[in-house]
């Protein structure tokens, strides 16, 4: 179960029109809480016109400032994002879960990594950057970053101080769709910027890793196009805003009942729940204190493993092939499929 904070915010900082981040105030007894991988995220909770709302955002800074910092832009519609931008400020309290996470790097010597984002995702890979920088001078990161303009472009300002202070070890390229400036490219991220990058303007560069973070179309795209210019499956890893439904995986949803088990902290739980809706949702309603963040398929904070009977997920960009075949499933887009199952959120 994840274990919640009660954490302080130190500083609200207005980064765009639509975005701000949020330095937590840690103290010093939960600072080993806290340390984290360049990648790994952290949740937020709070009450909003009487809602828990939870959410996930990742780790802007670095892992070896002792700060902790997210970004949140708000999205239209979006409860907790506006929440952020219009309400909070510095003095606020928010519970805060501790870092978490499967889209990590590792910093290696004489290692070369790019990474293709856009907008929000800039956040896990800007703290990939700042941890290659400071880990070793060998080692380089290259950025591709696609926004619509300057102004929408989140850490701008600090990209290119780090660009000014890293020179040798930092490449910056930006891809701007509503705005042409000088030194930058015009469009949206797509195979034919990606190979531009790759063949052309950083083609003496042999990289080691390539990181993506953004919407699913530019993923899919750029995860291809790398893939053709010689990059192995398990030299790309990425991290989705969002997940499009499997239509397949649907198709095999029903309407029938399902008799469910749930073990959580070595208690279990037991209910019928319908198969039409999702084990994490009724789990919530049954009382479960099931552990999970985005509920959107985008995160893995709500992983367990069914030991009995089976399940199918209507979205999964997370689990593995090997991950699958061991039975861990996402609750929040699992469905059970036979009349009982069993599901385990200790075994993870």
């Amino acid at each position: 179960m994840s274990q919640f904070y009660k954490l302080k915010i130190k500083e609200v900082i207005r980064e765009t029109a639509a975005a701000v981040s949020l330095v937590f105030d840690i103290p010093t007894n939960l600072q080993s809480e806290f340390t984290f991988v360049a990648g790994q995220y952290i949740t937020l909770k709070a009450t909003i016109n009487g809602e828990e709302v939870r959410r996930a955002y990742s780790l802007c800074s670095s892992p070896k400032s002792n700060i902790v910092k997210v970004a949140v832009k708000a999205v239209e519609n979006g409860t907790f994002s506006v929440y952020a931008n219009e309400k909070l400020k510095s003095g606020d309290e928010l519970e805060v879960s501790k870092p978490e996470g499967k889209f990590l790097l590792h910093p290696e010597a004489n290692k070369n990594y790019i990474g293709f984002v856009a907008g929000s995702g800039i956040t896990p890979v800007l703290s990939m950057v700042k941890s290659v920088l400071e880990s070793d001078d060998s080692a380089s990161f290259t950025l591709v970053y696609g926004n619509k303009s300057i102004n929408d472009t989140i850490f701008y300002k600090e990209l290119n101080e780090l660009k000014e202070n890293y020179t040798s070890q930092f490449n910056l390229s930006y891809v701007f769709s509503r705005e042409n400036v000088e030194g930058s490219v015009f469009g949206r991220i797509d195979k034919a910027h990606v190979n531009y990058f790759i063949k052309n303007i950083y083609k003496e560069i042999k990289f080691d890793k390539a990181f993506l973070c953004g919407p699913e179309e530019m993923i899919n795209t750029a995860s291809e196009t790398l893939a053709e210019n010689g990059f192995a499956e398990d030299a790309v890893l990425f991290e989705l805003f969002t997940s499009s439904i499997d239509e397949e995986a649907a198709s095999q949803v029903k309407d029938g009942q399902t008799e469910v088990t749930i073990l959580l902290d070595d208690e279990t739980t037991t209910f019928t729940m319908p198969q039409d809706t999702d084990i994490l949702s009724e789990s919530l309603r049954n009382n479960v204190d099931a552990p999970y963040s985005c509920q959107g398929g985008v995160c893995s904070s709500c992983i367990a493993k069914v030991t009995e009977g089976k399940a199918v997920m209507v979205k999964n960009q997370i689990l593995t092939d090997a991950e699958l075949e061991e039975g861990f499933i996402l609750t929040c887009q699992a469905h059970p499929t036979t009349s009982k199952i069993t599901v385990d959120f200790d075994d993870v």
